[in-house]
């Protein structure tokens, strides 16, 4: 009774951790993109992009300011003469230049989220690369365990057979041999599964059990014929010219400071004991135009303009390029699935034929490990071929900008 209660607890209490570590690779995705630090600023990103919004619908292009003076005689001639200012001053916004900051404002916040999309599918190619990595890694120690399950019954039957007389020890220590090559093709396997699974927690920041090998969606013909137009790297690129272009028309529209204008008054006495008098003044200050100065900026900013439209158009014929051999690849792996599963089919009959005339003593020991080495090959290439296929999948929703699902 004390066994089953036992048994019981244990079930209870590993059965929850087995499905918190069973991961999918969407779910990977999704953590892997809460550790990014782009993901982490990503608020900030977005109140800096509001407040410059608010900045450019404010009614002046920097807030006002106060002026304060006074004058007097009394290190002097002290005869009372006395003179106070006070004054607001208002920067003023130069034309066409609170529209260009508010169309800049604009431009920022939608780049910020584009960034974010781009920033997204290419953490999106790190994690499927890793995945499918692990997952190959993964299904190359299963076959070697399995490669060492099938040398050591092997290994049985020799030796009942040596015990019999009817192999010599030679047959034996080839039996062993094909034992140790097992055990030493499943520690290799070991290492490079541990090695694909560092890299993965290390996107991830969690370490992964049981996880699933279930290939992406398909990828509807819609979504095919609309991949370039709605690819984020593309929408990034596109934000960052019409970023680049408000920046252009801005700095065209600040060709010189902000003129000021400034109310102002002054209550002065000429002599102690007379009358105050109070005037009031209203001032404009135009400023120069800035000149050589203005022609650096404009220079930079077209600069920016030019590079991002020809980064653009770079990009968008590197895409479509990266597209179709994406959809290229994707066919030769069904193609190369479809051989592969024939083999292995073919090199199991044949492996349960040769085990079967093996243990009647109708095939040597060497033709039987031949045809055991031919089995395990073929059936470890349609494994791969498998895993290869789910992975070009990947690879090709990666090309039409789509996030795991």
């Amino acid at each position: 009774m004390r066994a089953c209660l036992l048994v019981a607890l244990l079930l209870v209490a590993v059965t929850p951790a087995q499905s918190e570590t069973s991961k999918t690779l969407a779910r990977a995705f999704a953590a892997a993109w809460q550790r990014q630090p782009a993901a982490q600023a990503l608020a900030e990103r977005e109140r800096a992009v509001q407040s410059r919004r608010q900045a450019a619908d404010a009614l002046t292009p920097l807030p006002p300011s106060i002026q304060l003076g006074t004058r007097s005689d009394r290190f002097n001639n002290n005869r009372g003469s006395l003179e106070q200012d006070i004054g607001l001053v208002l920067p003023l916004w130069l034309p066409g230049e609170r529209g260009g900051a508010q169309a800049l404002a604009d431009a920022e916040g939608s780049a910020v989220n584009q960034r974010s999309a781009a920033l997204r599918l290419q953490l999106a190619g790190e994690v499927r690369q890793a995945w499918w990595a692990w997952q190959l890694a993964r299904n190359e120690q299963s076959l070697a365990v399995a490669r060492i399950a099938s040398a050591t019954k092997l290994r049985g039957d020799v030796a009942r057979r040596v015990a019999a007389g009817d192999l010599s020890r030679a047959d034996l220590h080839q039996a062993e041999g094909a034992l140790a090559t097992a055990q030493a093709l499943s520690a290799e396997t070991e290492a490079t599964t541990e090695s694909a699974h560092y890299r993965l927690v290390s996107l991830i920041g969690s370490a992964l059990g049981d996880a699933s090998l279930a290939a992406e969606p398909e990828v509807a013909k819609a979504l095919e014929q609309d991949a370039l137009a709605n690819h984020p790297t593309l929408r990034d690129l596109e934000t960052r010219s019409q970023v680049a272009q408000r920046s252009f028309d801005l700095v065209r529209a600040r060709n010189r400071a902000n003129p000021e204008v400034a109310l102002s008054t002054r209550r002065e006495h000429a002599v102690s004991g007379d009358a105050m008098d109070q005037t009031w003044a209203l001032s404009l200050r135009i400023p120069f135009s800035s000149g050589v100065r203005n022609d650096a900026r404009l220079a930079e900013a077209n600069a920016d303009l030019i590079e991002s439209r020809s980064q653009y158009e770079f990009d968008r014929e590197r895409l479509a390029q990266q597209l179709v051999a994406a959809r290229n690849q994707l066919e030769a792996a069904r193609s190369l699935l479809a051989a592969a599963e024939t083999r292995a089919r073919l090199a199991a009959e044949n492996r349960g034929f040769f085990d079967k005339s093996f243990r009647l003593g109708e095939s040597d020991l060497p033709t039987r490990l031949r045809i055991e080495l031919e089995a395990f090959e073929a059936e470890r290439q349609a494994a791969r071929a498998r895993i290869n296929l789910a992975q070009q999948h990947s690879a090709y929703r990666q090309a039409l900008g789509l996030l795991p699902e």
